[in-house]
């Protein structure tokens, strides 16, 4: 399985995330499954606006380079360019896991924050009770019970 996070806290953020989702299945690639929105606290900036937040499961052909850089494509087609990081964004989206493989060459996979992020491992666990990260075998249930309480209490499904 492919799962992409996909987030913005910037404009109509759920509007944002539609569209996203859009541009991607216009590309050959099938989503089989999306969770529904966490609304978290910016990190690490909390001033700045809540992030909304998603995790889509995907079907494609395309390698992760490919992948990663259409991705990048539809994330500038919103606007996005290179400026300071963890700024307010209309859109991001990263690979969090493809197909359990581990590369770190041009593209880090698994995605090298995913067991420190609770608006990633809480929409992803419902969408796979039963994942495992691919490098530290390390269960879903186990990966959202080490987060700290404050990262459990500031997120809410919308």
């Amino acid at each position: 399985m492919i799962y992409l996070g996909i987030g913005s806290n910037l404009g109509n953020r759920k509007i944002n995330i539609e569209q996203a989702k859009f541009r991607i299945s216009q590309n050959n690639i099938k989503i089989l499954q999306s969770s529904n929105y966490y609304e978290s606290l910016s990190w690490p900036n909390i001033k700045d606006p809540k992030f909304l937040n998603i995790v889509i499961k995907i079907k494609t052909n395309l390698k992760p380079i490919k992948l990663i850089r259409l991705c990048k494509k539809i994330e500038e087609s919103f606007g996005k360019r290179k400026k300071e990081r963890n700024s307010p964004r209309i859109c991001d989206i990263d690979i969090l896991d493809y197909k359990k493989k581990q590369i770190n060459k041009g593209l880090i996979l698994p995605h090298p924050r995913l067991s420190q992020r609770n608006f990633v491992l809480l929409p992803l666990f419902e969408l796979n009770k039963s994942w495992k990260h691919p490098k530290t075998k390390s269960n879903i249930k186990s990966l959202i019970l080490a987060l700290s309480s404050k990262d459990i209490r500031s997120i809410k499904k919308i």
